[in-house]
């Protein structure tokens, strides 16, 4: 891409980053190698102390990899560190973001520098794209030192991303999507634990299992790939769609996936999470098997051909993913179905199915004609629509705010089967 295309997805990349409360008003750095008119490898990165939701071109700054002078260029006082993950085989963007609970669920006492305990990961998501921990390391100075950037890039080299202690992650990717998906990965993974931890659920023994469906590598591939835009109508209700699974964090970036039924084919994204102006693929698959599909394309075609099903979204939402650890107390194991408590939801859904995870694909088919709207242990949410992704996507709205009240009750020490309807168990 050229210079001003660089500098419209970097600035798209810290409004979605502010968006999702990833960074403070001017914190954080978003860099890109760039090769200049001369042939000169650049860093292109961001500004220090501009403001990531709010940047403009000369927000943007491009020294030389080589000779990162970041006082005469105002750019980042952590240039160093990037131009070192940047020289990385593989590796053409990287992000340092403010992941706040992945820092919180990672304090320590103050003590000396040098590896701490990781951060265990009891998503899906993040035991498949983050490989099921993510390091941490103490420095002295966490900010721009020199250890950083001798230390920081030898992480990378075997890790998706690093976290500073007291300080947020760092992540190299092939593109600028990808390492903003990873940083919010990270992300999504610390704030996964801390509910986790606030529902009283056992942290230890979904690492322990270490079981859910299948999740999909990053399809880095088919970026900025459009199959219908002589449908330009539809292309905009998959966005709308993205705009609101992303900014209500239904699903973290460019996760999750969305498809609209039509007669030999589907109109499929494997990426459903996107904010304005990070688009993922949008694609035109046949509804007939394929070998070699991807788990999500194989559900939502499984789906279609065993049912009447207009649309389908799939979503990776952190309240559920924690309320589906949560064990109510004098029981053993966690509850096969979602009761919710507040009138809204008690409204539309008298309860969820709980479905474990590597069920029968039958048995998902099933639980949505009945609810149209059902979450796997390990797997996320499904819902389906009989006409539009709107009408799916507000099942998947209304069963993160169904688990924020959940959550909710438990922190003012309520107990939940109190606050169930009388005829729950009818349900």
């Amino acid at each position: 891409m050229n210079q001003q295309e660089l500098i419209r997805k970097i600035i798209a990349v810290g409004r979605a980053c502010l968006n999702r409360d990833m960074q403070d008003s001017h914190s954080g750095n978003i860099a890109a190698r760039w090769v200049n008119e001369e042939g000169v490898p650049c860093v292109a990165i961001t500004r220090n102390g501009s403001q990531k939701g709010e940047l403009k071109q000369g927000d943007v700054c491009f020294p030389s990899m080589e000779e990162t002078d970041f006082g005469h260029y105002r750019a980042s006082s952590e240039t160093n560190i990037h131009a070192r993950i940047l020289s990385m085989k593989g590796i053409q963007a990287s992000m340092h973001a403010h992941t706040k609970h992945a820092t919180v669920e990672t304090l320590g006492p103050a003590g000396k520098s040098g590896p701490m305990a990781p951060l265990e990961l009891i998503d899906p998501l993040g035991r498949h794209h983050l490989g099921g921990s993510v390091p941490v390391h103490r420095f002295a100075v966490p900010s721009g030192s020199p250890e950083m950037t001798r230390i920081i890039p030898g992480y990378l080299e075997n890790h998706a991303s690093v976290i500073v202690q007291n300080h947020g992650a760092f992540a190299g990717g092939r593109c600028l999507e990808e390492a903003f998906f990873r940083v919010c990965l990270v992300e999504n993974a610390g704030y996964v634990v801390h509910l986790a931890r606030t529902f009283g659920a056992n942290t230890a023994a979904p690492r322990a299992e270490a079981g859910g469906d299948p999740v999909d590598d990053y399809d880095f591939e088919n970026l900025g790939r459009i199959d219908f835009e002589d449908e330009p109508q539809t292309v905009q209700e998959f966005l709308r769609t993205g705009y609101r699974i992303f900014e209500q964090g239904l699903s973290p970036f460019h996760t999750g996936s969305a498809s609209i039924r039509c007669v030999d084919t589907m109109l499929y994204t494997p990426a459903a999470s996107m904010p304005h102006d990070l688009p993922g693929p949008l694609l035109e698959v046949p509804l007939a098997h394929e070998e070699g599909e991807s788990f999500s394309a194989g559900m939502h075609r499984y789906i279609y051909n065993h049912s009447n099903f207009q649309t389908v979204i799939h979503t990776f939402t952190p309240e559920v993913e924690a309320a589906l650890l949560y064990v109510s107390p004098g029981e053993e194991k966690p509850p096969s179905r979602i009761i919710p408590i507040d009138a809204e939801a008690s409204f539309l859904y008298p309860s969820v199915p709980i479905l474990e995870a590597g069920a029968d694909p039958q048995i998902l088919v099933e639980a949505l004609h009945d609810y149209t709207l059902a979450a796997v242990r390990g797997g996320g949410v499904w819902s389906v629509g009989e006409q539009s992704l709107s009408e799916a996507l507000h099942h998947n709205s209304s069963m993160r705010d169904m688990c924020l009240y959940l959550l909710g009750a438990l922190r003012r020490g309520l107990d939940l089967r109190d606050l169930e309807p009388e005829n729950a168990g009818k349900w």
